[in-house]
């Protein structure tokens, strides 16, 4: 049984956050941005992947969705709110 330093855990630790998964953008087909940009508002289950229990918009580094399509987003699930589709707030 080996036992480490605290700067092997420090380095193993730095290691592990290095080999952290890339996310890609969902929206984009082939890794290029097509236009015009839009994320349907009626996709309710899209959208619920994109919001978290408290119904808080998950940011970009969460999602991996790139910065165009995270505004389109955002604009989805405000119409979404609006008609009713999505709730403003949570179920606690």
């Amino acid at each position: 049984m080996a036992s480490y330093t605290k700067q092997d855990i420090r380095r193993i630790r730095k290691k592990r956050a290095r080999l952290k998964k890339k996310l890609k953008c969902r929206f984009c087909p082939g890794g290029e941005i097509p236009r015009p940009v839009y994320v349907d508002y009626k996709d309710v289950r899209t959208l619920r992947g994109l919001i978290d229990r408290q119904n808080r918009i998950m940011p970009r580094r969460r999602t991996g969705t790139s910065a165009i399509y995270q505004r389109a987003v955002r604009k989805a699930v405000m119409r979404a709110r609006f008609i009713g589709l999505l709730p403003y707030i949570g179920e606690d």
